[in-house]
């Protein structure tokens, strides 16, 4: 069976850029880098669609992914603020119970 080739970032934004600015075929392009063509059409796409959001007025555009993971940070440190306090607490008991 074959191994499946991985593809560097670069290597993907340099086939997709030549797919967009070639007057060439996709097929081609396939050919030259030994790509499969809707590998190299995905890639583009990719690209184009990746470029609607850089050109996105106002703030930059955010996900639901965005927001779920800012939540999650936010319960995170609620929660280990809540921990530190209960060991503050209990530190404090402590110190109280051995100084005597």
């Amino acid at each position: 069976m074959a191994k499946r080739r991985n593809f560097s970032p670069d290597f993907k934004a340099m086939v997709a850029l030549a797919a967009i600015y070639s007057d060439g075929k996709i097929a081609e392009l396939a050919v030259r880098y030994q790509v499969h063509p809707s590998m190299i059409g995905n890639w583009k796409r990719t690209v184009l669609e990746g470029l609607k959001t850089t050109f996105a007025r106002g703030a930059a555009v955010r996900t639901d992914r965005d927001r779920d993971r800012d939540r999650d940070r936010e319960e995170e440190i609620t929660r280990l603020q809540a921990k530190i306090g209960e060991l503050v607490v209990e530190r404090d008991f402590l110190a109280k119970a051995f100084d005597r």
